[in-house]
């Protein structure tokens, strides 16, 4: 039996693995596994830099091989040994454990081997049942076709793993990126920055540390995944190269493992974009406008007696004569209200101005008393600058007044800028804690004043 045992041995060597037929002009790869000359070429077809062994992976540095001569004597050898495969099984043939007969049947339902008798058994009796050789070599061929997408699904998972590292290198970048630009916006008020441009770094180092650790959870998966891959790519490969019984014991085990393969999930990471959180009229009044701009219109509703709002609500005009018999309304302050009103954020809207007199923008609370006969004041709650205009403002736009008014909720703050000159003119600081509704404010005067919300005149 040990003789027997050593020609089958013999004989198993002398097969290719990627074939497993005998060998046909062999050649020895650099890691020391032999192939079929005409087997390892097509394996590698395709491949350029470096060709994995498909035995071990190891990675061979070109397709140069060398012919093995004595192996292919040898295999020549072991192709004329009669029928040592054949005695040797039949020696070890193994008997069903139920009915002590030789096993000759393989039940593809339950992929188990069967003798004679276990197939008129009530538990095999509707199964479709194969002779064992035949039933061999289907599973022969189906565990080649596993040995190719396993390959293929190593190679995906060493890619994927190349993209995780990509993406490291590239988080870095952009980290490297930000923090560039970020030392940009704080060199000319590098005093007054100090304290955020610190906490903006610790954010950014908290988002990359916290990435960065995704991301290597994520390649550990995949490492996993390969490692797995690797060792049902080289059971199946054992599997091939045993005899039909030992092939088709516990063969179900092998296809469970091969069909229940699960591929590791990967997330895509967004890095967070950082902004310097200052007073806009920090950063350039420029960009200021064009990014926090809001769309504005005039709510009738709110308006003064005194007050004729357009068609479009963008413009309020005040009318000079109109008889006004209500005492309340007569006391109060000629206003209007914008229908939008801000709880959050920050938000930016420009007016322009034609008439002589007084007039105020500004913004309120929405409980504001408008119609009361009371000083629009912060402490009232409504935050608002008074103007004059000497002289009629002609409608020639470069002699209107244009005023920008920006509100920054939660930094608590409401600034006024000159556009034409472009200049900061004040700033109201405070504490906000409801909704805050646009002011407009007209006054008397002796010729037709018109107030107009306007957008994108930068």
């Amino acid at each position: 039996m040990a003789f027997a045992a050593a020609l089958a041995m013999l004989q198993a060597e002398a097969r290719c693995p990627i074939c497993l037929d005998y060998l046909r002009d062999p050649v020895t790869t650099e890691c020391g596994h032999n192939f079929c000359s005409s087997c390892i070429h097509q394996r590698w077809e395709g491949l350029q830099g470096t060709f994995p062994c498909p035995v071990c992976f190891h990675h061979c540095p070109d397709r140069s091989l060398k012919r093995n001569t004595q192996l292919c004597h040898m295999t020549e050898i072991a192709k004329q040994i009669p029928g040592m495969r054949g005695k040797g099984k039949r020696q070890k043939e193994p008997l069903c454990k139920k009915h002590r007969e030789g096993l000759a049947l393989f039940c593809e339902k339950d992929l188990e081997l069967l003798c004679a008798q276990c197939r008129v058994s009530s538990n095999h009796g509707d199964h479709p049942l194969m002779p064992m050789e035949e039933a061999a070599a289907t599973h022969r061929r189906k565990l080649k076709s596993y040995i190719e997408s396993l390959s293929e699904q190593i190679k995906d998972t060493e890619n994927r793993s190349e993209m995780q590292v990509s993406k490291c290198f590239e988080l870095r970048q952009r980290i490297k990126h930000q923090k560039d630009e970020l030392h940009s916006e704080v060199k000319q008020l590098k005093h007054f920055l100090e304290n955020v441009q610190n906490a903006m770094l610790i954010r950014l180092l908290t988002e990359k540390t916290y990435i960065e650790k995704k991301i290597m959870e994520e390649t550990n998966q995949i490492s996993n995944q390969s490692s797995i891959l690797t060792s049902l790519l080289a059971d199946i490969i054992s599997k091939n190269l045993q005899t039909d019984v030992d092939l088709l014991t516990g063969i179900g085990s092998i296809h469970n493992r091969y069909n229940n393969l699960e591929t590791p999930a990967t997330c895509l990471y967004e890095l967070k974009e950082e902004s310097c959180s200052l007073a806009p009229h920090y950063l350039g009044l420029h960009k200021m406008i064009h990014t926090f701009q809001v769309d504005l219109t005039l709510d009738p509703e709110t308006a003064h007696p005194s007050l004729i709002i357009s068609r479009d609500r963008k413009s309020v005009t005040y009318r000079t004569s109109f008889g006004l018999h209500n005492l309340q309304a007569r006391n109060s302050y000629p206003a209007v209200l914008s229908s939008e009103g801000f709880d959050a954020g920050r938000h930016f809207w420009q007016v322009e101005v034609r008439g002589t007199g007084a007039w105020s923008l500004g913004v309120c609370k929405e409980s504001f008393p408008r119609n009361a006969p009371m000083l629009p004041t912060p402490r009232n709650g409504c935050w608002q600058i008074q103007f004059w205009a000497n002289t009629c403002v002609t409608c020639h736009s470069g002699n209107r007044q244009c005023i920008g008014i920006f509100l920054d909720y939660e930094l608590g703050e409401v600034s006024f800028y000159n556009l034409r000159n472009i200049s900061h003119i004040y700033s109201f600081s405070g504490s906000f804690t409801e909704k805050l509704v646009p002011y407009f404010c007209l006054g008397p005067s002796s010729k037709s004043f018109v107030m107009r919300i306007v957008k994108d005149e930068w």
